[in-house]
């Protein structure tokens, strides 16, 4: 068995993470993934105002306050926060350790930047391209006896199974391993949201004040035990490491550079307190194409939120808008008004009887949303609705980034592990590939028999997870007992959906059937635009949609609802 943590789940993951994994309990291979498409963003512009930079600096004050506990222990750091240069950090983390006058031995990978070739490859214009690599360069280098290994973008998965097929020896093609190894990966890629965290039946737990991080105790089978330290906070329970299989999914075909993992294979079952074991996972040889992330600045933007308060809700935000939009000394390329009701009547307070005006100006030029655009709302104080205020004074506007998702042909990757000594060794691409196809939607099950039905919250019975992948959303709904998954895929489909989420009634949506965990899982095409970093949405990265579908009330058979 090999034990392997994680202590980050995004840039910004609480920092305390890295020494409480390392002093709360054993562990072999301690991971973070730092990486996201707004992160990518983040560290482009870093890079482009400094080129010593673009990786993720809050691992370097971790690693500062606890790289003597991990030589100590004998953990091994494996990390993603070398975002667009991982020699660059590597570089750091030498400085830091001869600084505290320890002896580590460091690798990196490198490979996954396109962005100088990007024009070759057909996508020019954006500020980066990144590959996501796989776990063999991190297995390489961990082989030769890195003590840290950081990379570029990878896989969030890669960081788990690079240690592990290190550890166990695996082959390239030892695809049903790997597919379980990306299984526990993922589960444990996003900190603690595999131990309680963003969990939709969390007034089950007793204890979220400070959640413990996650572990996967991985097996030579390519099984594995996900679990925490004794005496931390949250749980491990089937539901949790559900709701992290779903998250941010699009299909049965979960694709990587190194497995597709079938998603449709995983069986979960309790093993103990806190302990949920994840087996049975089929993987298949991956595509010929390697994933790649593009993100470029989008343009500029600036927001207002002019507060409403009481009677003629509706006619007061006629007016400020005719008004607003009449005085503006240049119009923006987008101008979106979206008004929120969440007045009442009759209300006992003041916030209870406002609604909120929200009004979004985007631009490439950022004088067109910049101070006289704000200004323009604070004139207008004296001479609109009665009661105007906003809710934040003037400001300038700021830029926003874009996304787009691209593919590349694998063997224009170069894909390479700079070992402790400095020794460079290139990885090939995988030596079997296999186009991705579609999984035929399974037999439904036998509709529950009639009777009578409740108008009850669908998160009744159903807990879910939602999240972005790129300009898409997905939601992942599952349910507890069988009876309620029959009910389950009969009445939520795509067309019931829309109807339950009228955001989405234009949108193409896709769904896909897990019945070993009792869930369905969809993706919502186009909902966020150009993704999260353009911030086109109330909620661009689509948290919540999914505690928004648990909301909506649907009649419920009776029997099933205990």
């Amino acid at each position: 068995m090999i034990r392997i943590g994680n202590c980050s789940g995004f840039y910004g993951d609480r920092r305390s993470a890295m020494r409480e994994m390392l002093t709360e309990g054993e562990l072999d291979v301690l991971t973070g993934d730092y990486l996201a498409e707004m992160t990518m963003l983040i560290l482009g512009r870093d890079r482009a105002n400094d080129p010593t930079l673009g990786y993720a600096k809050t691992f370097l004050r971790q690693l500062e306050e606890c790289l003597g506990l991990a030589i100590d222990t004998g953990v091994r750091i494996v990390v993603n926060a070398g975002g667009l240069n991982p020699a660059g950090l590597g570089h750091r983390v030498h400085e830091i350790a001869q600084r505290l006058g320890i002896g580590v031995r460091v690798a990196h990978v490198t490979g996954d930047d396109l962005s100088s070739r990007a024009e070759e490859l057909g996508f020019p214009g954006y500020l980066t391209a990144n590959a996501y690599l796989g776990a063999w360069g991190i297995a390489e280098c961990l082989t030769a006896g890195a003590d840290i290994v950081v990379t570029g973008r990878t896989t969030d998965a890669a960081l788990a199974v690079g240690p592990a097929a290190a550890h166990f020896g695996w082959q390239r093609t030892d695809y049903d391993r790997l597919a379980g190894a990306v299984a526990a990966g993922h589960v444990i890629e996003c900190g603690a949201q595999a131990t309680g965290g963003n969990y939709a039946f969390f007034t089950e737990l007793t204890d979220l004040a400070h959640p413990g991080f996650p572990i996967a105790e991985m097996h030579r089978d390519g099984s594995s035990v996900i679990t925490k330290h004794p005496d931390t906070g949250g749980a491990v329970t089937v539901d949790t490491v559900t709701a992290q299989l779903v998250y941010e999914i699009d299909d049965a075909r979960y694709a990587g550079p190194d497995v597709t993992t079938r998603l449709d294979s995983i069986t979960l079952t309790e093993a103990g307190p806190d302990r949920v074991r994840i087996s049975g996972a089929q993987g298949e040889p991956p595509p010929p194409d390697h994933k790649v992330c593009l993100t470029t600045v989008g343009g500029h933007r600036n927001e207002l939120t002019f507060v409403l308060t009481g009677l003629d809700i509706e006619a007061k935000a006629d007016l400020v808008r005719t008004q607003f939009e009449a005085e503006l000394p240049r119009r923006p390329s987008e101008l979106t008004w979206t008004l929120v009701r969440l007045d009442q009547a009759d209300a006992a307070t003041q916030e209870q009887a406002s609604a909120l005006l929200r009004c979004v100006g985007r631009d490439p030029d950022p004088d067109a949303v910049g101070r006289s655009f704000s200004s323009t709302a604070v004139a207008l104080a004296l001479a609109s609705y009665p009661g105007f205020t906003l809710t934040a004074p003037p400001t300038n506007g700021s830029v926003y980034g874009a996304f787009a998702p691209a593919t590349v042909n694998s063997r224009e990757v170069t894909h390479r592990a700079v070992l402790p000594e400095g020794t460079a060794v290139d990885i090939e691409p995988s030596p079997r590939t296999q186009p991705l196809a579609e999984v035929a939607e399974p037999e439904l099950p036998a509709a529950p028999p009639a009777g009578p039905t409740r108008a009850v919250p669908l998160g009744t019975i159903a807990a879910a997870r939602s999240g972005d992948k790129g300009g898409d959303a997905n939601i992942g709904v599952w349910v507890r007992t069988e009876p309620q998954w029959r009910w389950l895929v009969h009445e939520l489909s795509p067309q019931r959906l829309r109807e339950l989420l009228p955001e989405t009634a234009e949108l193409e949506i896709s769904r896909t059937l897990l019945p070993r965990l009792r869930a369905v899982n969809f993706v919502v095409h186009g909902l966020l635009g150009a993704g999260v970093a353009a911030q086109a949405r109330f909620d661009p990265q689509a948290k919540g949609l999914g505690e928004w579908l648990r909301s909506r009330h649907v009649a419920i058979p009776e029997e099933i609802l205990s």
